[in-house]
C-alpha cells in the first residue's frame, strides 16, 4: 500500500484516482502530478514502482499544500475572519452561510435540523 502525504491511497485504482483521496487534491491536481512524475494515466497504484512512488510523493511535499496544512490554512483563514468580526466572520461565528445564500427557507445544511416554535400552529 502506497502513502504519500499521510494518507493510504488504495492499491487497486488508477493512479489518477488513488492520488484523489488526498486531502487538497483533486482531478486537475493529480493530472498535473502524474504529468510532472511522467507516469501513464491507465495504471494502477499497485503497478508503480518504489521510485515512483517516491517521486510523487517529493513533488507533492515541494509544489503543493495538502493534508493536515492545508486544514490547518483553512481553520487559520476563518479563525482570522472571526477575530475580525467582519461580516463573513460573523457568519461563521453563528453557524449561518456565509456566501449570501437565503435563510428564509433553505440553509438546513448550515443552520441544523428545523427547531419547532411553540405555539406557532393556529
Amino acid at each position: 500500500m502506497a502513502r504519500i502525504a499521510g494518507v493510504n491511497i488504495p492499491t487497486n485504482k488508477r493512479v489518477l484516482i488513488a492520488l484523489q483521496y488526498i486531502h487538497g487534491i483533486g482531478p486537475a491536481k493529480a493530472l498535473e502530478v502524474c504529468k510532472k512524475v511522467d507516469i501513464d494515466l491507465s495504471r494502477r497504484v499497485n503497478e508503480l514502482s518504489d521510485a515512483e512512488v517516491i517521486r510523487m510523493r517529493e513533488v507533492i511535499d515541494s509544489d503543493m499544500i495538502v493534508e493536515g496544512d492545508l486544514r490547518r490554512e483553512k481553520a487559520m483563514n476563518i479563525k482570522r475572519l472571526m477575530d475580525l468580526g467582519c461580516y463573513r466572520g460573523l457568519r461563521h461565528r453563528r453557524g449561518l452561510p456565509v456566501r449570501g445564500q437565503r435563510t428564509h427557507t433553505n440553509a438546513r445544511t448550515r443552520k441544523g435540523p428545523a427547531k419547532a416554535i411553540a405555539g406557532k400552529k393556529k
